[in-house]
């Protein structure tokens, strides 16, 4: 069996374990005989760790820690072995090989699904945080766009009150005059008097939206000398501001 770890590490695990002598000291009433057949039995457990190092499994399943996991399956297998080989467990490790039983091959499993668990949140996190920077990319060119449509907004307005100012002191003037030769009937509807526009786009603040401080060009307001030249035309106010609001 291969347990896969997080980061694309393997653990070879080994569950081929020699278990007929211990049988056989369970099955047999004398006890002189019986402890023959255990001392059998951690003879086999020894020889087996033996072979397991030498078939070095972990670099079959590269990339692997360099070592094998030999299961047990059971605890009175390992205690038997250990009674009569006190250091196998010194010697196992020494030859990359660790002796697991049930309890302690599931603490493993459990702490490298654990560690899976980790890994995925890890990677999420990842995500996150690149997908974050993604957007962060995207609003500062979001507020380039926004920065731009409102400078196009003032130059609009600004072209537009440029026009009724010429409307109104080049073009209405003479068009009024055809009322007073009577031309046009004294009861005709009046020209229209088409109205500056005294507003201007909010400029971008937030460092975020583009260029940190970028300001729009301030709009130029109507001449009032050009465009009250006439009784008839508009007066346009001076020192007026626009107040923002949050």
């Amino acid at each position: 069996m291969v347990v896969h770890l997080p980061g694309g590490k393997n653990v070879a695990v080994d569950a081929k374990v020699p278990m007929q002598a211990f049988l056989d000291a369970n099955e047999v009433d004398d006890e002189s005989l019986r402890r023959v057949h255990l001392a059998s039995h951690g003879r086999q457990m020894k020889s087996h760790v033996d072979a397991l190092a030498k078939k070095e499994y972990w670099k079959r399943v590269d990339p692997s820690p360099e070592f094998v996991v030999a299961f047990i399956p059971g605890d009175p297998l390992l205690t038997a072995a250990l009674e009569h080989e006190p250091g196998l467990m010194e010697y196992a490790v020494a030859n990359h090989v660790l002796l697991a039983t049930p309890t302690s091959l599931i603490a493993l499993l459990r702490a490298v699904a654990y560690g899976w668990q980790q890994d995925s949140l890890a990677e999420h996190a990842r995500e996150i945080q690149r997908d974050g920077a993604e957007l962060y990319q995207r609003l500062s060119v979001l507020g380039d766009h926004v920065a731009g449509v409102g400078k196009g907004l003032n130059s609009a307005v600004a072209a537009y009150n440029k026009a009724v100012g010429s409307l109104e002191s080049r073009v209405l003037v003479t068009a009024r005059r055809f009322v007073d030769k009577g031309v046009v009937a004294a009861g005709e509807k009046e020209l229209p008097r088409p109205a500056p526009v005294d507003a201007m786009t909010r400029p971008l603040q937030s460092p975020e939206l583009g260029t940190p401080g970028v300001e729009l060009p301030i709009l130029p307001r109507p001449d009032a000398a050009e465009v009250s030249m006439t009784a008839g035309a508009v007066p346009v106010t001076g020192g007026g501001a626009i107040e923002e609001t949050d």
